[in-house]
């Protein structure tokens, strides 16, 4: 009996994941249908953090160079490179002079690096907008144009884009595809743009922002010790009243995320604690929820008889057209198949990160340790 009422509550859960997203996910537009046209042009200032990016950052930052809007400049903050980061930025620089470089020696107390070149990246800007974006994102010409446009139209003071995921590895991303739909449940994204509602989100590939907005949300000051910056700054906006907003951005915004998955679930295992604000009976519960609504219910209903495997085939058919039909992903229907194996990926990467962050006391970030006790002050 018990049984039987799990895989009915599962059956309907999925069925209304399902529904809840293929509306919700509709309201969203993306960048590339919208119009480039802008009577005025306010000044923006493009703000990269780079620290080690010698394989991605030419390519990448000639794409930002190429850029249609005609009132821009591209602040490039190099963060401690040991690399080759540092010779590709000057032969670029030389080449273009919209790009103004800023070199870091040495990070001060109280920092995370890559909100402290963003920091410094704002204090050398003076431009009405700030657009932080990451070293390794490739823009089409029209994509700063056509979210101005936007923005105008519709008086935001903050708007991120969720850029195109990119990688040779399908297993890679049929686990994203997984990833993106606990996103969308967690954060709601077609919300924000509601005063009402208390949803917020950012993206480290596209924040654009109104500079007052941002000094009114207190700049990366308030959130240098958090790995999820990009989060933290849309939250702060949202709290301070900025009015927001969110556009998908394939075809005209894309990055190479991770090139494997075990390099997406390292990459992940460092922060991913820092989502539950370092709260472990909110992780692990997550992490619970997780196995019993992502990587539990299809193994063990087909692996059971009638009635079981029928609910089974049905969670499934459901998965198969949500991942058809949700808006901002583009997914293979054998990804369905992968939803038990993404979930065990995703429970574990957040039972390992918050195991690993309590036991160490603190994380290890870019050759730096820093104290639970001074991330938790940050929430």
């Amino acid at each position: 009996m018990i049984l039987l009422i799990y895989a009915i509550l599962l059956l309907v859960l999925w069925i209304g994941i399902t529904i809840l997203l293929l509306i919700n996910t509709r309201k969203i537009l993306f960048l590339k249908d919208l119009s480039p046209k802008l009577s005025v042009a306010p000044s923006v200032a493009i703000i990269i953090a780079v620290k080690d990016e010698e394989k991605e950052l030419e390519d990448a930052l000639q794409t930002v160079c190429s850029l249609s809007y005609p009132n821009y400049r591209i602040i490039v903050v190099n963060d401690r490179s040991t690399d080759g980061t540092a010779a590709i930025l000057q032969r670029m620089a030389a080449r273009h002079p919209l790009i103004t470089t800023i070199t870091i020696d040495e990070l001060p107390l109280g920092w995370m690096g890559k909100n402290h070149a963003l920091y410094k990246g704002y204090c050398a800007s003076s431009e009405d907008w700030l657009l932080f974006t990451d070293a390794d994102v490739k823009f089409a010409p029209q994509a700063l144009e056509k979210a101005m446009h936007y923005i105008k139209q519709k008086q935001l003071d903050h708007l991120t884009a969720l850029a195109e995921i990119t990688s040779p590895s399908s297993l890679f991303v049929s686990v994203m595809n997984v990833f993106a739909i606990m996103l969308d449940i967690k954060l709601k994204p077609w919300t924000i743009s509601d005063p009402a509602s208390p949803s917020s989100m950012g993206v480290g590939a596209f924040n654009l922002v109104k500079r007052s907005a941002y000094e009114k949300a207190g700049t990366h000051l308030m959130i240098s010790l958090r790995p999820d910056d990009d989060l933290k700054l849309g939250e702060r906006i949202k709290r301070a009243g900025g009015k927001q907003d969110i556009l998908y951005g394939e075809k005209e915004i894309s990055l190479a995320w991770y090139s494997s998955l075990p390099a997406f679930v390292n990459g992940l295992m460092k922060n991913m604690y820092s989502v539950y604000n370092y709260r472990f009976l909110e992780a692990m519960s997550t992490a619970i929820l997780s196995f019993l609504i992502l990587a539990l219910p299809v193994p063990l209903f087909l692996s059971s008889g009638a009635p079981y495997h029928w609910i089974g085939l049905a969670i499934i058919a459901s998965q198969v057209v949500l991942l058809y039909g949700k808006k901002g992903i583009h997914a293979k229907w054998w990804h369905a198949l992968m939803i038990p194996f993404a979930g065990l990926i995703m429970v574990y990467i957040i039972i390992q990160s918050t195991l690993l962050t309590e036991h160490l006391r603190g994380i290890n970030w870019r050759n730096s340790f820093y104290p639970l006790s001074e991330l938790r002050k940050q929430l």
